[in-house]
């Protein structure tokens, strides 16, 4: 069993991390219900959340579809 404590990540490594642009995550947190969590003025992650949320369609275009219907 892994215990280990899995770090919280800022928006910046999330870019990097996805290669897309701080307003795309922003949209995403937005509308996307992309997994979030607001820390003071700062958004902080947990990237196997992102992952998982990736993996479930969660940014794909299906989703923006979806979203406006």
């Amino acid at each position: 069993m892994n215990n280990k404590i899995e770090k919280w990540t800022s928006l910046k490594y999330v870019q990097d991390y996805l290669g897309v642009r701080r307003e795309t995550i922003l949209q995403w947190i937005a509308k996307r219900d992309m997994p979030a969590y607001k820390v003071g003025r700062l958004w902080k992650f947990k990237l196997s959340e992102i992952d998982d949320w990736i993996r479930s369609g969660g940014a794909s275009d299906d989703a923006e579809k979806k979203s406006k219907n």
